[in-house]
């Protein structure tokens, strides 16, 4: 099985995240917030979202998005075919790795659940 997270599975332009934020579907968790498409691809596409303003030291941010990345890489097999972007919320008290993967894992667990359909142009 393919773990890898190759330019396929990202969301890289700017118009691939703006279709995400406008079709307003979303699943909010403790500190996450997944935004989700569902696309007419074959599998699920990842975007991340980590700005300054609730966590200030780029050290964090992009531990944030190591947690975020690998959990996706070892997930997208049983994920449905969607653009996902994965934002923080609310600024955790203290960054530890095990609460923010398991508030994602909660957050892709509901996403398998909800089953999205696939957007009709």
């Amino acid at each position: 099985m393919d773990q890898s997270f190759a330019r396929r599975y990202r969301l890289t332009k700017t118009d691939e995240f703006s279709s995400v934020f406008g079709f307003r579907r979303a699943i909010r968790g403790q500190w996450l917030m997944l935004h989700y498409l569902p696309a007419s691809g074959d599998t699920a596409r990842l975007g991340l979202v980590v700005g300054k303003k609730l966590l200030k030291k780029a050290v964090d941010r992009n531990r944030l998005k190591r947690i975020v990345r690998d959990l996706f890489r070892r997930e997208r097999h049983r994920l449905p075919a969607c653009d996902l972007i994965i934002r923080l919320a609310n600024r955790p008290a203290e960054l530890q790795s095990g609460a923010l993967a398991g508030d994602l894992q909660q957050l892709l667990d509901r996403l398998c659940r909800q089953k999205p359909k696939p957007v009709v142009a």
